[in-house]
């Protein structure tokens, strides 16, 4: 194999290491395996037209034909000519594929299913980083700006994937790159010669050279280059795993324990609330996720909780680490009810679309028991219950049996203090909270007897009379000043809402935590209710002794406010109208979905927001979408190349230049004139500008005094001046010596007479590069001139007017 190929083949196979980080966006790896394939046929392709050879444009350029072709077959091969060539049905086809893709990524969550449109992108994507990787790698023969596209892929992966396998795709990515520079410094080196020793001078290496290299054992410079990658690369995965965590257990969604049975081991963690929220609240439309049917009279009090947040440390709310066990049934009765409190039994059957994929079982709060099928484990404090071995609700069918808890506002007021444990951990705050938190807490519920008339104050004061303004726009926020800065600035959307009352109660000694889950949804004509992705939610949870934790709805325009927080004021009756029926509504509007107009909060405060606000309904956090994501990297992609193009240009043309490939003796004028050339665009690009009025010892003499080159330096160009002398002048030219090491040697004594910003700037925006546009411009030129000569002969265009005699 030879060194070509060599670099050819580690450049698709560290592509394929590097897209192993997107496996856990679907839930098929038959993707992989197909890309695998198609990579073969496109790197393949690229060896051929290396070996014709081809020039390196048209080497790229037949590469990205056969992968075209080859996504013409498998995804639009009923609408290809021929079955394999591609033509206008073809180009329409992958036009709705690419936007039935970008619609698929935001619909599913992940892992998300391998339709043909999310295969396309995809495996077309693998494909066109594969392209850059190896035109980059083995066409024009720099590896090392290969990690730039390879970075972009293995980054989509890793930043739109959850999980705990991350350090696996890394190890996958970071091994295919090594594995792709040791085949390009091999090849380098062999095309070199013999530089190091390896054996006596006298011995058959060195009289063969490196005209074996690749068959022989491994060079000492390459052993080493090894030696280093992979001690770096563990380092960079041993490292980590001994420092101290930055990101605790929050994003972190597949620890659920150690498995169903045991003595109930294993800890959880909950997926990040806040991504978890923006994302489902971003979507452009409101897709259902959940559908149910309940045997309560009314559904507005019926919130689906997924997971309490517990952890405050100034900044944000997060989940604490718990102990899970298997489910049990019954499930343990809630913490703190009191048989005096009202309660009713309810049944739910619910039904998860099989594009909402979460890990955590939406339930009613407290649930009693629940009947499911999968693995599931149960998280007792919380009373969530959590998917075990990578068990999701995509498609489930589940029933819970729940209770309906209505506490009065007088056994609220009445209640007595909390357990000292709850109230030590469920009152605690962090000392780098500002001041103004509880001051304003203390502002607020000036005046109150208890700690309901505080809870119901505060939930007034955000919902109502505090000045506060439901706006979607308002990103989540974050750091210890968050919370501050949400009370001055009065606007935002449920988190906000939510995690300042929360942590307002905590400064009042109220047991307080953040429940994440979803409002009751919409009603269907059959029955049923109807919950969207926009109808995600947060609430704080109050903890009252007797009641247990109960629920509190500070967001205007949000959710419905419990009864027992609402002031009863009794209606003078209309005596020509029939009285109306006591007890409770049996049905009545719930959280308002995207189309849906008022709460009945508002109904009862008699006024309805505009239709700007319900734009976008929920708690939309503007978080970034995976099409975002995507673009974004593509962008940054483009960003990171562009201003490396005159570098690599500079690159090839030295290589070409001072190559030793096919050269023999019949090319010594034209090795000294690309030597020479090669030296003055080096000059210019440390700051010395050619001037083409000088001799070639005059230009020398210049280079030298102008550059300050050391003795070696100025010897080697004065050579290369004597030889283009030579070349130039003479009827017989004598070249003595090598002028392709000469031309390195003054170039070397540039860099070296060159400060650390001279060598940078010589090295990443070449001076010389100007010649490129130099060229367009003659190629213009040169096609402009021919087509005019055309035309006048075609008699298309009058002959240039010449001057009078």
């Amino acid at each position: 194999m030879s060194g070509r190929t060599r670099v050819a083949v580690f450049g698709a196979v560290a592509t394929l290491a590097a897209a192993c980080a997107m496996l856990p966006l679907v839930d098929k790896a038959s993707w992989l395996v197909q890309a695998a394939l198609l990579l073969a046929v496109q790197t393949a392709a690229g060896v051929v037209a290396r070996r014709v050879p081809l020039s390196r444009p048209l080497t790229v350029a037949m590469q990205a034909l056969v992968a075209l072709l080859l996504l013409t077959v498998v995804f639009a091969r009923a609408q290809a000519v021929g079955g394999f060539l591609p033509g206008p049905d073809v180009w329409r086809e992958f036009g709705q594929l690419l936007r039935e893709g970008a619609d698929d990524v935001g619909r599913y969550a992940i892992p998300a299913p391998a339709t043909s449109a999310i295969r396309l992108l995809l495996v077309g994507g693998v494909l066109v980083v594969g392209l850059v990787v190896d035109a980059v790698a083995a066409t024009f023969r720099t590896a090392a700006p290969a990690g730039l596209p390879l970075l972009a892929l293995y980054s989509i992966g890793a930043g739109l994937a959850q999980g705990g396998s991350g350090w696996l795709w890394f190890l996958a990515a970071a091994g295919g790159y090594l594995l792709l520079l040791l085949a390009e410094g091999r090849d380098r080196l062999s095309r070199w010669g013999r530089v190091f020793g390896g054996g006596e001078p006298g011995g058959p290496r060195s009289a063969a050279g490196f005209a074996a290299a690749g068959t022989g054992p491994a060079l000492a410079p390459v052993r080493t280059g090894r030696r280093i990658g992979a001690l770096a690369l563990g380092v960079a995965l041993a490292v980590p795993a001994v420092l101290p965590s930055i990101g605790g257990g929050l994003l972190r969604p597949d620890n659920h324990g150690d498995g169903p049975g045991g003595d109930g081991g294993g800890t959880i963690s909950a997926v990040n609330p806040l991504v978890s929220l923006q994302n489902s609240l971003n979507q452009p439309q409101n897709r259902e996720v959940l559908r149910y049917r309940t045997s309560a009279g009314t559904t507005e009090d019926l919130y689906l909780r997924i997971i309490a947040l517990d952890r405050f440390d100034g900044a944000t709310w997060s989940a604490s680490e718990r102990r899970v066990t298997d489910v049990p049934v019954p499930l343990p009765a809630p913490a703190g009810l009191a048989p005096g409190v009202r309660t009713e039994e309810v049944t739910t059957s619910v039904a998860a679309a099989e594009t909402y994929g979460q890990t955590y079982l939406p339930l009613p709060y407290p649930a009693t028991s629940v009947r499911f099928t999968g693995q599931w484990r149960y998280e007792p404090e919380g009373r969530t219950i959590v998917g075990d071995h990578g068990q999701t609700t995509k498609g489930l069918r589940y029933q819970v049996s729940s209770l309906l808890v209505t506490p009065t506002a007088q056994q609220l007021a009445a209640a007595p203090a909390p357990p000292g444990e709850l109230l030590r951990e469920y009152t605690r705050v962090p000392a780098t909270l500002p001041k103004v938190v509880s001051a304003t807490a203390r502002q607020v519920t000036a005046g109150s007897a208890n700690a309901y008339q505080q809870a119901v104050k505060l939930q007034d004061w955000f919902s109502t009379g505090g000045g506060f303004r439901y706006d979607t726009e308002v990103r989540s926020g974050s750091g210890p000043d968050a919370i501050a800065r949400f009370l001055e600035e009065k606007r935002g959307f449920c988190i906000h809402f939510s995690f300042s009352m929360a942590a307002m109660a905590r400064t009042l000694g109220i047991p307080a935590r953040v429940a994440v889950g979803f409002t009751p949804g919409s009603p269907q004509t059959e029955g049923a209710m109807s919950i969207g992705s926009k109808d995600a939610h947060a609430w704080p949870e109050l903890y009252f002794e007797g009641a247990g934790w109960t629920r509190f709805e500070p967001t205007p325009s949000r959710g419905t406010p419990p009864e027992y927080t609402i002031a009863q004021t009794p209606a003078v009756p209309d005596p020509g109208a029939p009285s109306a029926q006591p007890g409770r509504p049996t049905a009545r509007p719930t959280a308002p979905s995207v189309d849906d107009g008022c709460t009945g909060r508002q109904k009862k405060l008699e006024g309805c927001p505009g239709a700007a606000q319900q734009t976008g309904g929920g708690s939309s956090g503007g978080g970034p979408s995976p099409a975002q994501l995507t673009g974004t990297a593509a962008a940054a992609l483009v960003a990171l190349a562009l201003p490396l193009l005159p570098m690599l240009w500079r690159r090839r043309l030295r290589a070409r230049r001072l190559g030793r490939d096919g050269r023999d003796a019949r090319d010594a004028g034209e090795r000294v004139l690309d030597a020479w050339h090669e030296t003055t665009d080096s000059a210019w690009d440390h700051g010395i500008p050619p001037d083409e009025s000088l001799t070639p010892r005059a230009a020398v003499a210049r280079l030298v005094r102008s550059g300050r080159l050391n003795a070696p330096a100025a010897e080697a160009a004065g050579r290369l001046a004597s030889a283009v002398e030579q070349v130039l002048y003479a009827p017989s030219p004598r070249t003595p010596g090598d002028p392709a090491a000469d031309a390195e040697l003054v170039r070397a004594g540039l860099r070296a007479s060159a400060g650390r910003r001279g060598r940078v700037r010589a090295e990443l925006a070449p001076r010389s590069a100007v010649r490129v546009r130099w060229a367009w411009g003659r190629c213009w030129s040169a096609v402009r001139e021919r087509l005019l000569a055309r035309l006048r002969a075609a008699g298309r265009l009058l002959p240039r007017s010449r001057p009078l005699p």
